[in-house]
């Protein structure tokens, strides 16, 4: 059995990317969500048209989506992709700039050919590492612009006492130097409210928005947390918060009024909690409770975390598995976890809305199935598209011997005699 054949565009000569000379890109015969075959023409980087399959005039060149549907692209809203393609090292993964900027590269190209156009990735700073491995990301993001669209959250261990004054100001420097987003762990530092307090402050001076890196296990720190970051602009979000899962539910019903009440984002990662090691010694199975955060009007994005490193040695960095994850576990709905992995993962880093209308961003990924329930179990053939033009694509052809299958066949027909 054959997964029908890739879609395969018709370009101009000289565009092997699937863009015309004049940047036109019509998807033919796509299938939305709401079950509508359609036509669409994307043009300079934006959804130009939306029509009844069929009725747009051809132009440009043309992208074959007959059994695809057509999404709002994913965006990765919580990698660490400066540690991501190291579980098989031998001994401790190279720090050198070069590596961490090869596997930063890698990473982020294996979370776009999974669909997300956009990433957040997590790069320490200070220490013995000072601010290398945030150069290394940032000459990543600069190689990957075109492709996929790449920003760094700089994350210090200590903020506060002696000990947290170097971690201070090389917070403030790794903002100057290219980081667009104020990190913190608080859980690794002596003084957690203290940090929480540090990374805000930065932000403020900075006009930047913040997350931090927490597992969330502890009420009273939320609260405060949360009384700390309301109002702030452009927003906070923290994650994975998966300690808030072993709370008792009442308590954490309150922690998610107060987060919603503030506006704090919430970023879960269902493949499990990248910091377990840090603090436990082995990976945290359950997310944060999604459908309590949604509940209390907390947005709540979701990510993919650890890409094959010590935290996560099979991790994909694929946000359809992130998705399919939380509806498998009974967290959301199909639709409300692709729309975790899509609108709310780009709302959080501060991207625009996509919806496949006219005048809204080509940001756009297409999966071989008719609903989005199906997409998420066996979503194997994608069409990633990124400020109009196809940047990615995978293929896959399932293919059975003729004879099993006709084993196959003949045993329902036994069985009925």
């Amino acid at each position: 059995m054959s997964d029908s054949s890739s879609p395969q565009p018709s370009p101009r000569p000289g565009k092997p990317d699937g863009g015309s000379d004049a940047g036109s890109l019509a998807l033919c015969g796509a299938r939305l969500a709401d079950g509508r075959a359609v036509d669409v023409r994307l043009g300079g980087g934006r959804i130009e048209a939306v029509g009844t399959a069929g009725a747009l005039a051809p132009q440009g060149a043309r992208v074959d989506l007959s059994g695809y549907l057509l999404l709002p692209a994913p965006a990765e809203p919580h990698a660490h992709c400066d540690t991501a393609l190291t579980a098989d090292a031998a001994g401790p993964a190279s720090d050198s700039p070069d590596d961490v900027q090869r596997r930063t590269t890698e990473a982020a190209l294996l979370q776009l050919g999974h669909g997300a156009t956009a990433s957040r990735t997590h790069v320490r700073v200070g220490g013995v590492r000072g601010l290398r491995a945030l150069e290394a990301v940032l000459k990543a993001r600069r190689s990957l612009r075109g492709l996929a669209d790449l920003s760094a959250v700089a994350v210090p261990r200590v903020l506060t006492g002696v000990a947290g004054a170097d971690g201070l100001a090389m917070l403030r420097d790794a903002v100057a130097m290219g980081a667009s987003v104020v990190g913190g762990c608080p859980d690794l530092d002596p003084d957690p409210a203290g940090h929480v307090e540090a990374v805000l402050a930065v932000a403020a001076e900075h006009g930047a928005p913040v997350d931090l890196h927490t597992d969330g296990d502890d009420p009273a720190r939320l609260a405060r947390l949360a009384a700390m970051a309301g109002g702030l602009r452009p927003g906070v979000a923290i994650g994975p918060c998966a300690g808030m899962a072993r709370m008792p539910r009442s308590v954490a019903g309150r922690v998610a009024e107060q987060l919603a009440a503030a506006e704090v984002t919430v970023v879960c990662l269902p493949q499990g909690d990248c910091a377990a090691l840090e603090r436990y010694g082995s990976r945290v199975a359950r997310p944060a409770p999604v459908r309590l955060l949604r509940a209390a009007g907390v947005r709540v994005a979701a990510g993919s975390g650890a890409l094959r490193d010590a935290a996560n040695p099979v991790g994909r960095g694929d946000p359809l598995e992130a998705a399919y994850l939380l509806a498998s576990l009974g967290e959301a709905t199909p639709e409300a976890a692709y729309e975790a992995v899509s609108g709310a993962a780009r709302a959080v880093q501060g991207l625009p809305e996509v919806r496949v209308e006219a005048g809204f961003p080509a940001e756009l990924l297409a999966v071989r199935g008719e609903r989005i329930a199906g997409v998420l179990s066996l979503a194997y053939s994608r069409v990633v598209i990124h400020r109009g033009r196809v940047v990615a694509r995978t293929s896959a052809v399932r293919e059975y011997c003729d004879a099993a299958v006709a084993v196959a066949l003949e045993l329902p027909r036994q069985s009925q005699r």
